[in-house]
């Protein structure tokens, strides 16, 4: 078990709170330490961040917001936190789609996606989706700026039908860890984040597969499906995205470790 914080309301000093992430195996302490003494509105509460942090919670979810593409975006308990490798999958959408005036952020969790492609594009009609209510709740705070509207739902059925041929940009950063490899996740994602962002399904394209199967419907001409996934499985991933016939490409960014499936509707 990790050791607590050696904290108390009279001992919230900026090097305690070093001292304490520094024990902890916190590598980045002192940035760490920067950002929980900005959030912090007591020493109380301080206290409490830190143990937490001290205890295993991811660091964003500890102040509770997560830097994606330049954008603050709020994350709250039992959400998925935004990965910093998932801005690829953004500007891959800018750079096939820069002209976008519907967009749509399926298996939305925080909203992350959608609200940087808003942020990005101008004003656009967006639209966010997710099965788990915690993460609409989310999705909805950060998508509020940008009129975003999101949808309770499994996949396409939380969508309303008039979206069907109109959607531009359909980004879905869909679930995809093998069931079996769950388990073997860092500590941060498998104990704190909720199974169903992460779950894939048995070779982990179980909800890709899908997406890829449904998206042909909803997209306009030159729309374009975007889907993260693992160096591994993208031949499968691409495979999926021929099958559905989609003129499909695979873009991969060595510095992120990031690989992204792109179907167009031609």
């Amino acid at each position: 078990m990790p050791p607590r914080s050696p904290l108390f309301p009279w001992s919230t000093s900026p090097d305690s709170v070093v001292a304490a992430l520094r024990t902890a195996g916190c590598v980045f302490a002192e940035d760490e330490a920067r950002l929980i003494l900005a959030a912090a509105r007591t020493p109380d509460e301080l206290a409490r961040m830190v143990d937490r942090r001290v205890a295993g919670h991811p660091l964003e979810l500890v102040v509770g917001w997560a830097e994606f593409r330049g954008l603050r975006i709020t994350v709250t308990p039992g959400v998925f936190v935004p990965r910093r490798r998932t801005e690829f999958l953004v500007e891959q959408a800018l750079v096939q789609v820069p002209d976008a005036s519907v967009v749509v952020d399926l298996c939305c969790g925080s909203g992350a996606v959608g609200a940087a492609l808003a942020a990005a594009l101008g004003p656009v009609e967006l639209h966010a989706a997710d099965i788990d209510p915690a993460a609409v709740d989310c999705a909805r705070r950060n998508t509020a700026e940008a009129g975003g509207r999101v949808h309770a739902g499994d996949l396409f059925e939380a969508l309303p039908a008039d979206l069907r041929g109109r959607v531009d940009i359909l980004a879905a950063n869909v679930p995809y860890v093998p069931t079996d490899e769950v388990g073997l996740l860092p500590a941060e994602a498998r104990d704190h984040e909720p199974q169903v962002a992460l779950d894939g399904g048995t070779d982990g394209l179980d909800i890709l597969r899908r997406v890829a199967d449904e998206a042909r419907e909803w997209l306009a001409p030159g729309g374009c499906l975007l889907v993260e996934t693992s160096e591994r499985q993208a031949p499968a991933a691409v495979e999926a995205f021929h099958r559905s016939g989609l003129t499909t490409r695979l873009a991969v960014s060595e510095e992120l470790y990031a690989h992204v499936v792109l179907g167009t509707r031609r």
